[in-house]
């Protein structure tokens, strides 16, 4: 029944670049990325992330977006399409949606953190350069179990009514609007905080290098970084690779993302850390990073007020573009797989996000106590997908790709059946994901499990 509907798609080129850049940038770019560059030493971790996002993330994101549009199926149908019969390939799609599904879990809760700062700051309240201040502030509203529900089922019902429109007129219409405005927003904010006094400081750790503070462990850590923000091994890219257009170059719309991404990841620290030195704000803060420092860049500056309110809203748009990606995933899924109309796939993934999304917004309030292997259920979320269910399927997927799928396959794949002359980069891409990627994915994989 479902393989009888006509698949959406995307329709044009640049629909396709802010959609795909739309997956990987979100709360990833400003919300992770900062918070763990600040408790991993600074430039030096950037810089090893930046190796780990060419090595894994890279050759990752080529190879889910090229099978998803050979196979023009969701995550599981895809690997189901083109792996040999009767090998259980298919089971990276099952571990992709898993992991989309749960990290929608935590995700809509912090993105629900976000649309809740757009009104606190449209009140006023949060403006403050005083550190107990702004994390009072924060630990007043997640330690909220109404608040953090609330603002949780207002995420999930806004990106359900988006994706209900479907993938051209939901999705990549949303994205090609919404990507232009959060980068011009972001420079704004830049070039406020490179303002600050005492901001060299805080621009030294983000660009200096102090290779003293690099460690097996800060190497793992931005290696499973490039996992969660280039939106890889949860199905993301395989799914909207589906959607892609005949003539699209792959190769080259994921370089695209991945220097966008980076970018963008680089200008939220230029946002962040000269005013964590300017008002001596712990850098190593954790989550709450950006959400005690910011409200100090805005309290410091004419027309504060106003433009606390532009970065918040700026942050929302970075997530709803992500959070529209990972609601995809299990979408497609029921929507194919099951034969359910695109409207009911969304209510009912929709509904079970809810159920399983709740211990996570409730874990700073009603289950603050409630731990499985000392972690709170958001903490658990998280360790589940970036330190297990991701690694797992790029470990796989790049195992696939480079020793079943094969060189011919491959060539054809990304030339667009000739069309395109980039045998040399395809070349080192194969290279790559044969030799290369496998390894670095198994040594994050086995970090993750405590194995070393």
């Amino acid at each position: 029944m479902g393989a009888l509907k006509t698949r959406d798609g995307f329709t044009t080129g640049l629909g396709v670049l802010a959609a795909t850049l739309g997956s990987a940038v979100g709360l990833g770019n400003i919300w992770k990325f900062p918070y763990l560059t600040g408790e991993n030493g600074g430039a030096a971790f950037i810089l090893v992330y930046i190796i780990s996002t060419l090595l894994v993330g890279l050759p990752v994101m080529i190879s889910e977006q090229m099978l998803g549009r050979r196979a023009r199926a969701n995550a599981i149908g895809t690997l189901q399409k083109l792996a040999p019969k009767r090998q259980p390939w298919w089971l990276i799609g099952v571990a992709g949606c898993l992991a989309a599904f749960l990290i929608m879990a935590f995700y809509t809760e912090v993105a629900g953190w976000v649309f809740a700062y757009i009104f606190k700051s449209l009140t006023g309240t949060i403006l403050s350069t005083d550190p107990a201040s702004t994390s009072a502030e924060f630990a007043d509203m997640t330690g909220s179990p109404a608040q953090s529900l609330i603002w949780q089922w207002i995420v999930l019902i806004m990106i359900a009514l988006i994706a209900i429109m479907g993938v051209s007129k939901g999705i990549e219409r949303t994205t090609k609007r919404l990507m232009p405005i959060l980068f011009v927003l972001l420079i704004i904010v830049c070039v406020r905080s490179l303002t600050l006094d005492g901001a060299g400081e805080g621009l030294d750790f983000l660009l200096e290098p102090d290779f003293s503070k690099l460690t097996g462990e800060v190497v793992l850590v931005a290696m499973g970084l490039a996992f969660f923000k280039l939106s890889i091994g949860m199905g993301t890219m395989i799914t909207y690779g589906s959607y892609f257009r005949d003539d699209q170059n792959i190769p080259t719309t994921a370089a695209k993302v991945m220097l966008a991404d980076l970018t963008i990841s680089l200008l939220a620290g230029i946002a962040i850390f000269p005013a964590v030195f300017a008002f001596d704000f712990n850098a190593d803060a954790g989550p709450s990073l950006l959400f005690i420092t910011i409200p100090a860049v805005f309290a410091s500056m004419p027309l504060g007020e106003i433009f606390i309110v532009l970065f918040f809203v700026l942050t929302a748009i970075a997530a709803t573009g992500a959070m529209l990606s990972l609601l995809e995933v299990p979408i497609a899924v029921l929507d194919e797989l099951t034969g359910l109309s695109r409207t009911s796939a969304t209510v009912i993934t929709i509904g079970l996000l809810a159920l399983v999304g709740a211990p996570a917004a409730l874990s700073s309030s009603t289950l603050a106590d409630f731990t499985i292997a000392d972690k709170t259920m958001f903490d658990l979320y998280d360790y589940a997908t970036s330190n297990v269910l991701l690694p797992v399927g790029g470990f796989f997927l790049s195992v696939f790709v480079g020793w079943v799928w094969g060189f011919d396959q491959v060539k054809r794949a990304l030339s667009n059946s000739g069309a395109l002359r980039n045998e040399r980069i395809i070349q080192a891409f194969f290279g790559t994901v044969k030799f290369v990627t496998p390894v670095l994915v198994l040594l994050v994989l086995l970090d993750g499990l405590n194995v070393i």
